[in-house]
């Protein structure tokens, strides 16, 4: 499953080296959670959300035949927060 989402993110996106894909296991649930260049989770997320819709039941189709459950989850920019909240501080000072 982690493949196939790899493999069709790396072809969507501008910056297909930057796409990190976290798994993470709880029981027969699997989680992939997406790491991406903040440029490209537009073209991740779609229009209304219509690509990463389409990638969680494609992923679920896959996981239901293999018996297990899972989901994906699109992480958010570490460093976009960081920045907003240094931006927040600079301005309360």
């Amino acid at each position: 499953m982690k493949d196939t989402l790899i493999f069709i993110l790396t072809q969507i996106v501008d910056h297909p080296e930057e796409i990190l894909i976290d798994e993470v296991i709880e029981g027969d649930r699997t989680i992939f959670v997406v790491h991406a260049n903040p440029e490209d989770m537009g073209k991740i997320i779609g229009k209304k959300g219509r690509i990463i819709m389409a990638l969680r039941d494609l992923i679920k189709i896959i996981a239901t035949k293999q018996k297990v459950f899972a989901d994906i989850e699109i992480a958010e920019n570490e460093k976009e927060n960081e920045k907003e909240i240094v931006d927040v501080e600079q301005k309360e000072a």
